[in-house]
């Protein structure tokens, strides 16, 4: 059975969706399910913005909220546990009025800083990009390798990576660099991981000569 607690956040999730969008509408499911309270949060922001299809302009104003709160001035007023939550929802009120948010950005803001649950804001952020993410179908990929490919390998490998994908479906690709790997790559592609490091061979080389001796 829920607490009181997790019931009433519930509750108060569903009431935030609810109040911007059309009364008693059904709730748009997200292409990918997010657990925990940024989710939450998440989710009903999702559902509301979908049904009033502005999907693309809220996930932009999350962008800015996050680089926002990195001020160290307004982090200082509205991340500062010590500070009232009164002082704390005006100083967000001005914050989305001066940047002319629309009403789904600023309701969230205002819920999470009425909730006490401004510290879940990147989180939120995070969650609904991830939602996004897969809403244009994109399918996150990292590459690792040893040294930087050459951007005929480069290209080689995403005429493979993309292979894998359905017709819908669009590589969101990011290649990073690791000497330690000592050669080969490593790749994971949405929920497929494939390490052909020169790393892993040597240490599988390892395991069975000390079996084989």
């Amino acid at each position: 059975m829920a607490s009181p607690a997790v019931s009433n956040l519930s509750l108060q999730v569903r009431c935030f969706s609810t109040s911007v969008a059309r009364p008693f509408a059904k709730l748009v499911r997200p292409p990918v399910q997010i657990y925990g309270i940024e989710g939450r949060y998440a989710t009903a922001l999702y559902s509301a913005a979908s049904k009033q299809n502005k999907l693309d302009q809220v996930e932009k104003e999350l962008l800015r909220v996050a680089q926002l709160l990195k001020e160290p001035k307004l982090a200082a007023s509205v991340m500062n546990p010590y500070v009232k939550r009164s002082i704390k929802v005006k100083s967000l009120n001005d914050m989305t009025a001066k940047e002319k948010f629309s009403p789904l950005t600023s309701n969230l803001i205002n819920l999470l800083a009425e909730n006490g649950r401004l510290t879940n804001t990147p989180g939120v952020i995070s969650a609904f990009s991830t939602i996004m993410s897969v809403h244009r179908g994109e399918v996150p990929c990292t590459v690792t390798t040893a040294s930087p490919l050459d951007d005929a390998t480069l290209s080689e490998l995403k005429t493979v990576l993309n292979s894998f994908l359905s017709k819908n479906q669009i590589l969101k690709l990011e290649v990073k660099t690791d000497p330690s790997i000592m050669g080969g790559m490593i790749v994971r592609i949405g929920e497929k991981y494939v390490d052909m490091s020169a790393k892993t061979k040597i240490q599988k080389l390892s395991v069975l000569m000390r079996e084989a001796f």
